[in-house]
């Protein structure tokens, strides 16, 4: 294993190019390449503003170098053989990798529903999360958009469930991706979501552009990342969120959207 720090440095750069990679595409298609052609699925009517989108970007870079150093801790430090992290496949099931995940990202959207109410507390908002909600308009560029503190509570998760669950390296590595895309896509600021969507169990489990997006619009409810199960038993989830789903899916489908 490298020096610490120099790992810490190797996973700043694979965090940076990810995040202009995974953030910039989606980016690229849909406010530049194609934005006249998707201008029905985009959520909110208004455009952010080029120095919006430079804010999210610097925001986010700083948050990839605190989200390395944490990751660094528990992979590349004598922290490491206190964890549950383990390199030989063999040492579980296969069949535990893709079943680590999903428990993974169950684990992940409780621990954020719960932080991210906690950075909404009237105490503390202005010196940490008020930063993310500069975005009322989300880019994908506000994915890791920011405060450092944020930033720091933001990325503990990777070293909660290194300490309360088995996962091999690479389902960590599978772990930051999904949970990245997905977090994207909740700032993308467009809906992508299939018509059929609508009339799918799903709908009432997992979350969507338009929840996410009526977060920074509204500020309050939908604190949620993937899943509404937490918002729906707390009475925090948007009361307009499927009225408001549905208006966008028409202005894509049509009046049968729904």
């Amino acid at each position: 294993m490298d020096h610490p720090l120099h790992f810490a440095g190797q996973l700043f750069g694979v965090t940076l190019v990810r995040y202009f990679i995974l953030a910039g595409i989606p980016f690229v298609l849909f406010y530049i390449l194609f934005h006249n052609r998707l201008r029905g699925s985009k959520i909110q009517e208004r455009t952010a503003k080029n120095t919006d989108f430079i804010r999210e970007i610097i925001h986010s870079a700083l948050s990839s170098g605190i989200l390395s150093i944490e990751a660094m801790v528990v992979i590349a430090t004598p922290l490491r053989s206190h964890t549950l992290i383990y390199k030989n496949l063999s040492d579980h099931p296969w069949w535990w990798v893709p079943v680590s995940l999903v428990l993974s990202l169950v684990i992940h959207d409780t621990y954020f529903y719960w932080m991210h109410r906690m950075l909404h507390h009237n105490s503390i908002f202005r010196y940490t999360h008020k930063v993310h909600h500069q975005s009322t308009n989300p880019s994908p560029w506000a994915s890791y958009s920011f405060h450092l503190l944020e930033a720091v509570t933001e990325g503990a998760i990777v070293i909660l469930l290194a300490f309360i669950l088995p996962m091999h390296i690479f389902t960590i590595f599978l772990f930051t991706i999904t949970s990245f895309i997905i977090n994207v896509y909740g700032h993308l600021g467009y809906e992508v979501m299939p018509k059929g969507l609508r009339q799918s169990f799903l709908f009432k489990i997992i979350n969507t552009s338009v929840y996410h997006n009526l977060h920074h619009s509204k500020f309050r409810g939908n604190y949620s990342l993937y899943f509404r199960h937490w918002d729906r038993w707390m009475g925090t989830e948007n009361r307009d969120y499927v009225k408001e789903y549905d208006r966008v899916q028409e202005k894509r489908f049509g009046k049968q959207a729904d």
